[in-house]
């Protein structure tokens, strides 16, 4: 990159392509001594060439063409998420505990019922006519809710705990699974809210990859904020 001429440079901020480029670079040379089974390659490519209906060589000759493609290049393309992930679990994944527990508060999911109205004395109601059994929670959410909960009959996730409002994510942490809690106002809404299940995120063989990934990703991050300060 320290090749580049400063018109190209200028070219590349100017359509906002040097960091793509930069942080293109980085990556191809950081994986680029992966190397892949043959049975890696293979399923990687089979699956490319089904999932975009490439049956046969016209269909590929065609693809190539259209994207302004060499078979290399394209290979090079479809195999690079394999060479990060191998690469990630090689040099992250000795921290990938620590990092899925710096993160599992925003890793934890729940799923519950949200009613939301602006009137009170409304949600007081329906609050009495569920907890009494008079009405169920969905055919109430469905009718009366006034956010996009209704088109759910109320449900709501599995999502993150911390992506409700923090008054409601802390409600949701301390209540039981089942359990109904007495409508509360948060802004100019008025919530009736049950938590349905909570599901606790487990340090498993799938999360210690994705941790690994996070830490790659960010590690490449510093990567390019420093290449690209250097070009100034």
């Amino acid at each position: 990159m320290q090749n580049l001429s400063p018109e190209t440079l200028a070219l590349l901020r100017r359509h906002n392509m040097l960091q793509s480029l930069v942080r293109a670079e980085i990556l191809g040379k950081t994986v680029e001594t992966i190397d892949l089974t043959t049975e890696q390659r293979d399923q990687v490519w089979n699956n490319f060439k089904a999932a975009n209906k490439l049956d046969n060589t016209e269909l590929f000759e065609t693809y190539l063409k259209n994207n302004g493609l060499k078979e290399n290049d394209l290979r090079w393309q479809v195999e690079l998420p394999a060479r990060v992930q191998i690469y990630s679990q090689k040099h992250f994944q000795h921290k990938a505990e620590a990092r899925f527990l710096a993160r599992k508060e925003q890793l934890d999911q729940v799923v519950y019922s949200l009613l939301r109205v602006q009137d009170g004395y409304l949600a007081r109601e329906l609050y009495l006519r569920i907890s009494g059994g008079e009405a169920n929670f969905a055919d109430l959410a469905a009718n009366y809710s006034q956010g996009p909960e209704a088109k759910t009959k109320g449900i709501v996730g599995p999502v993150p705990m911390t992506q409700a409002h923090p008054a409601l994510s802390e409600r949701l942490r301390t209540s039981q699974p089942g359990q109904l809690l007495q409508p509360f106002q948060i802004d100019k809404w008025w919530l009736v809210v049950r938590l349905e299940r909570y599901e606790a995120a487990q340090f498993d063989d799938n999360t210690r990859q994705r941790m690994a990934q996070e830490l790659f990703q960010e590690w490449l991050s510093e990567e390019l904020l420093g290449k690209i300060r250097n070009l100034d």
